[in-house]
């Protein structure tokens, strides 16, 4: 199978800021990306293609040359208590057009999202990101499901959350690293 990453191609090709205005870069990928997307459609005996992206004109050329639009779970790298079954559940409950929220343990931040199609809205992460993932998956008139789960609610983006991290039941590689470390000079130590 051949796999086509797409970014979004409305803020690509950032390192050709000093040489090209934004609208410019923006035309620049998108010509790129259908020079490419043209040449694997003509390949005859080609393998699959697949388009992983939520750029719309990347969504469209898919469909225009016939290749599959591989949908997107996104996850981050720092939840590490993160369960096959949890992985499970959300394939089961996704709705099959629409959207699956997974809150952050402190119900602020995103920790999964699935959206289908993968351009259904733009994600944004970081702090306070569940909100405006809630309210654009809303606006869309899809279904849009939330789905609090243990293993992927914790997240690890302070020192709070790396405590909580080592006091949690497991030995994921994450935990016995941190179980390592001494913090007793460090206020993540100190009783609450």
């Amino acid at each position: 199978m051949i796999l086509v990453p797409v970014k979004n191609l409305k803020q690509a090709k950032q390192r050709l800021a000093p040489a090209l205005d934004q609208a410019a870069r923006t035309e620049l990928a998108q010509a790129m990306l259908h020079d490419v997307l043209e040449v694997l459609g003509s390949w005859p005996g080609r393998p699959e293609v697949a388009i992983v992206s939520c750029d719309p004109l990347a969504l469209s050329l898919a469909n225009t040359y016939g290749f599959e639009v591989i949908d997107t779970l996104v996850i981050p790298a720092d939840i590490p208590l993160i369960q096959g079954w949890e992985l499970q559940s959300i394939m089961d409950a996704a709705p099959a057009t629409g959207s699956l929220l997974v809150p952050a343990g402190d119900g602020r931040g995103t920790n999964a999202v699935l959206r289908r199609p993968a351009a259904l809205f733009p994600l944004h992460f970081g702090n306070d990101s569940f909100k405006p993932h809630l309210a654009a998956a809303q606006a869309t008139g899809k279904a849009c499901v939330v789905l609090p789960l243990p293993g992927i609610a914790v997240d690890v983006d302070n020192p709070a959350d790396l405590k909580q991290l080592i006091a949690l039941p497991g030995e994921t590689r994450a935990q016995r690293l941190a179980r390592q470390w001494d913090f007793s000079d460090y206020p993540l130590a100190a009783n609450e």
